[in-house]
């Protein structure tokens, strides 16, 4: 054991203690727009109970699910764990998808997420859960970062999405591709049936804050309440609830434990619509190289590490 501290050492264990006493900050603007687009929203659901057409309503059903398919098949499974392969035409729909969702360029989305997986409940996690719930379901977004994210996330490797052309042209142009897929489009769609710009502007500010809330649960609810079957260890835990509202992505404890697996999920899950989604378009071709983790692995892990619980006891 060291008497003293290597002075090499110190530097590092400085900054570590500056982010760690370092108080975030809310930013006006970004606090005001949330404000509006949750108000509007909210109006736009009651819209949606007096004045909205059938057929708006419908459009809105459907595009909101798309923007969340959007980001838990590609921006999360694809992109941020590579854990299947996608054809182009592939890549271009779920890049449309992501686009449709707004929560940022598919390439920010992967860097922020990255980070959240590599230093998950610390500092240098953008949504760090030891924050709160509401600053890791959207507090963060609020907030300017804490300097241990900026640092750390100088590590994390985004050459392949870097790389990819799909996503480039997304991520240099993604004012202009995410405003007109996100705020432009939808709204004038309902123009064509006779619906009124008021409730159709409304209705998709409605479906905006609907496509959010899920995929924020993940890094909220889901690292509060549920079992940890897997890795009694960490936050990340089992939330059917989450799993129900953002299409299969509420099985926390298994991801963050078999972060590869294409599935998200326990083996057998039945409720994962983003893994139909996937297993559709690889029996169209369009989708392959899935990868999975096996019977025997999931099962191992859970006896040594897990807390006793499996919900899935096909996996017993």
């Amino acid at each position: 054991m060291k008497d003293e501290l290597d002075v090499t050492e110190a530097p590092e264990l400085e900054i570590e203690a500056r982010e760690k006493d370092y108080r975030q900050r809310y930013i006006p603007k970004h606090v005001i727009l949330f404000l509006y687009v949750h108000l509007s929203g909210l109006y736009g659901l009651y819209l949606a109970l007096t004045a909205a057409r059938w057929e708006t309503i419908g459009l809105t059903i459907v595009l909101n699910y798309a923007s969340i398919v959007g980001i838990t098949a590609g921006a999360h499974r694809l992109w941020s764990h590579r854990a299947y392969k996608a054809k182009l035409p592939l890549q271009i729909l779920l890049a449309a998808m992501t686009s449709l969702a707004f929560q940022f360029s598919t390439i920010t989305w992967v860097r922020d997420h990255r980070a959240h997986q590599k230093f998950s409940d610390t500092d240098a996690d953008p949504h760090n859960s030891k924050k709160g719930l509401f600053f890791s379901h959207m507090g963060w977004l609020m907030m300017d970062k804490n300097p241990a994210i900026k640092r750390k996330a100088k590590g994390i490797d985004l050459s392949d999405v870097y790389n990819n052309p799909v996503l480039r042209f997304q991520h240099d142009n993604f004012i202009i591709v995410g405003g007109l897929a996100c705020f432009v489009v939808p709204p004038l769609i309902p123009l064509l049936w006779g619906e009124s710009l008021w409730v159709a502007w409304h209705m998709n500010l409605a479906r905006y804050i609907l496509s959010l809330h899920p995929i924020f649960l993940v890094n909220s609810a889901a690292h509060k309440w549920g079992n940890k079957p897997y890795d009694r260890s960490i936050a990340p835990s089992q939330n059917i609830g989450v799993s129900i509202a953002n299409l299969g992505e509420g099985f926390h404890n298994y991801h963050h434990t078999f972060p590869f697996d294409y599935r998200a999920a326990e083996l057998g899950n039945i409720f994962n619509p983003t893994t139909k989604f996937i297993d559709l378009f690889a029996w169209l071709g369009w989708a392959y190289d899935l990868k999975t983790a096996s019977h025997d692995l999931v099962t191992n892990r859970a006896k040594r590490t897990g807390d006793g619980t499996l919900w899935n006891r096909e996996c017993a």
